[in-house]
């Protein structure tokens, strides 16, 4: 059992090494031999957990995917409506990413260098919980148009996560051009649009 614990323990400081240089240099950049140096370990060591360094990669986006802080947070979102649920919903999920800015740097990692190709086994994983989460809105199914649930989950993470990035791309000059509201806007246009729900026709022969 003590052995067990503590192969445990130096595969938690490997994939813990792995991840801080990850982050600083980039995939391709980190040598094995640098995160046995980080970890503290032989190098032969980490081969003793891990086949390869792809290996620990999906190791490391794995142990620190935001998802296992996102799901829990989700599922306790309150709201009496669609709208109250889904605001609720947007500001669990944004506290949880801003408490994680790594976050966007590992998936930039894995977008850029691995081309997406280790997300679609974290999807198989998500999804199904979202899914899950997400059946609230059968219960509220009167307010909803006939668009099928992975839809609209596709769409409330896909705002999120887009929301995420510009945080991090836009300059200070240029995020200063957006209201401190601008989460409540986008859950709006999320939920309603962007055009008016009732549009004044323009008068015959256009104006005077």
């Amino acid at each position: 059992m003590e052995s067990a614990n503590r192969g445990e323990q130096t595969r938690e400081q490997i994939v813990q090494a792995a991840y801080q240089l990850f982050l600083d240099r980039g995939y391709h950049a980190t040598s094995m031999r640098q995160v046995a140096g980080q970890a503290g370990i032989a190098l032969g060591g980490i081969y003793n957990h891990f086949p390869s360094k792809e290996g620990l990669f999906s190791a490391v986006l794995e142990a620190y995917h935001p998802y296992r802080e996102i799901i829990p947070a989700l599922a306790t979102a309150e709201g009496d409506t669609i709208e109250g649920l889904t605001r609720d919903f947007a500001a669990r999920m944004t506290d949880t990413l801003r408490r994680r800015p790594d976050f966007l740097n590992l998936m930039f990692v894995e977008i850029v260098e691995f081309k997406g190709r280790h997300i679609p086994d974290l999807i198989e994983e998500i999804l199904p919980q979202l899914v899950e989460i997400f059946q609230r809105y059968g219960e509220r199914s009167a307010e909803l148009r006939d668009i099928p649930l992975p839809v609209i989950i596709r769409a409330f993470v896909g705002l999120f996560l887009s929301y995420a990035i510009t945080e991090v791309v836009f300059t200070p000059a240029v995020a200063s051009q957006f209201p401190e509201n601008t989460m409540d806007l986008l859950i709006e246009i999320l939920l309603h649009g962007i055009m008016r729900s009732e549009i004044v026709p323009a008068p015959a022969g256009g104006a005077a």
